[in-house]
């Protein structure tokens, strides 16, 4: 089976995360260009969490006002 070749141009991403990019040095620690506040504000407005979904403070949670 013929291995895959390599994409080449960088991944599409949303708009919030524009210039945002990832890489893994020698040791395996995550290295980014963007703050992991704004990934985790990012990740908390847009994606639904299923362990937090029956909380009553949820909406507090994803705007941000519990902080």
């Amino acid at each position: 089976m013929p291995k895959k070749k390599p994409k080449e141009g960088k991944p599409q991403v949303h708009e919030d995360l524009q210039g945002f990019e990832m890489s893994i040095n020698e040791f395996g620690q995550i290295i980014t260009n963007t703050p992991i506040e704004k990934l985790n504000h990012f990740l908390n407005k847009n994606v639904e969490d299923k362990k937090l979904k029956d909380r009553e403070d949820l909406d507090d949670i994803k705007t941000g006002k519990g902080e």
